[in-house]
C-alpha cells in the first residue's frame, strides 16, 4: 500500500493499521492460488522439461529464479512474472488520455506518461465539419483551430510505427478535445484494462475517462454530435463560452477528491469504487474539501475492508 503522508491522531493510526493489516490478509486469501516471490527467489517448476523463461525470470544454477517482484504466471510451458506496480506499456486499442505539448507538420504530440511523446496524425482524426475527404493544405493550417498547446485530447492507440514512436487515432466522435473539468495524473497500475472507459455519471451530469496511461477526466458531460447534425452547422449547439452549473462543478470535485484518496490508499479505479466513494462522502455529510481529511481517509479503508470481505465471502458460497 501506498503510505499516505497525511496528519493521524493516535487512534486514526491504529484503526488504519488495523485496516491496511486487514486488506493485506485478504489479498492473501485471494490470490493464495498465485505463488509471489520477490527478486532471487526460486520458482518452483517440477522439474519439467521445455520449460520457457518469460518475462521476469531467469535461469542460475539450473533452477527458475525470479528477478522481478511479482505474481508468477504460467502459460502452458511459459513462466514469467506479472509485475505489480509497473509502468504503463502501451496496448493497441488503449483508451488514453492526454496532453498537447507540440504541434508539428500533420501531427500533434501529446505527453501521455509514457517513456516516449504520442503521435496523433491530422489524418488520424475526425475533422470538424465531419465530411470525410482528404486532409489539404488549408486543414494542415488550421491544425491549431482544432488543438492547441496544453489542450487535454482522449484518443486510441493505434500502434507502433517502425521508427518506433507511438500513434494514436481520434475517428470517433467519443474521441477529441476535452473541456469544462479537470485532468488527474495517477499511476498507470491503478487503472485496469476493461471493456469500458467511458463513463456517464448521470445523478452527478459528469463524464468520467479512466485512461489506461494513468491519465483520469472527469468533466462537465457532454453529448457527442451526431453525423447528420455535424453536416448542417446551424444545429451544431454554440454554447462554448457557457459556464459550467455551480452544482456540477461541485460534481466534479467531489469526483476528483474521490479518485485522488483511492490513489493515494493505493487502490485500484473503477467506476464502482469512485461512485461509492462519493455516495460515502455525501451520505456522511462530509464536505468536499474534507475529503482529503484524515478521518475519512481512514474510513475509506474500513469500508474497503468491509466490501472485499463480503466479496469473499460470497465467492466461497458460490
Amino acid at each position: 500500500m501506498k503510505e499516505i503522508l497525511i496528519s493521524l491522531n493516535q487512534t486514526q493510526k491504529v484503526r488504519l493499521q488495523a485496516a491496511l493489516q486487514h486488506l493485506d490478509e485478504l489479498a492473501s486469501q485471494v490470490s493464495s492460488a498465485n505463488l509471489a516471490v520477490t527478486v532471487a527467489d526460486t520458482i518452483p517448476v517440477n522439474n519439467e522439461d521445455g520449460i520457457l523463461k518469460g518475462h521476469g525470470t531467469t535461469e542460475f544454477d539450473g533452477q527458475v529464479v525470479a528477478t522481478l517482484c511479482g505474481i508468477v504466471e504460467r502459460v502452458n510451458k511459459l513462466v514469467y512474472v506479472r509485475t505489480l506496480r509497473a509502468r504503463y506499456k502501451p496496448e493497441v486499442g488503449d483508451i488514453i488520455v492526454g496532453r498537447v505539448i507540440e504541434i508539428a507538420p500533420k501531427r500533434w504530440r501529446l505527453e501521455i506518461n509514457f517513456s516516449q511523446d504520442a503521435v496523433l496524425m491530422l489524418q488520424s482524426m475526425n475533422l470538424p465539419d465531419g465530411i470525410q475527404r482528404r486532409r489539404t493544405a488549408v486543414d494542415e493550417l488550421n491544425m491549431r483551430s482544432i488543438f492547441e498547446e496544453n489542450d487535454v485530447v482522449c484518443a486510441e492507440v493505434r500502434g507502433f510505427q517502425h521508427d518506433g514512436s507511438l500513434h494514436l487515432q481520434a475517428r470517433s466522435q467519443k474521441y477529441g478535445k476535452l473541456e469544462r473539468g479537470q485532468l488527474l495524473i495517477i499511476p498507470a497500475y491503478l487503472v485496469k484494462r476493461r471493456k469500458q472507459h467511458f463513463h456517464h455519471l448521470e445523478q452527478y451530469g459528469v463524464d468520467l475517462i479512466l485512461g489506461c496511461n494513468g491519465f483520469v477526466w472527469i468533466g462537465e458531460h457532454a453529448e457527442p454530435i451526431d453525423s447528420e447534425v455535424l453536416e448542417d452547422r446551424d444545429k451544431i449547439p454554440k454554447d462554448k463560452h457557457r459556464d459550467t452549473p455551480l452544482e456540477v462543478r461541485r460534481n466534479i470535485c467531489r469526483i476528483s477528491n474521490s479518485v485522488r484518496l483511492l490513489s493515494a490508499l493505493g487502490f485500484a479505479l473503477s467506476v464502482e469504487a469512485i461512485v461509492d466513494t462519493a455516495e460515502a462522502s455525501k451520505s456522511s455529510n462530509v464536505d468536499i474539501k474534507d475529503m482529503l481529511g484524515a478521518e475519512f481517509y481512514v474510513q475509506t479503508a474500513e469500508r474497503e475492508v468491509q466490501r472485499r470481505a463480503s466479496l469473499l465471502k460470497k465467492k466461497r458460497f458460490v
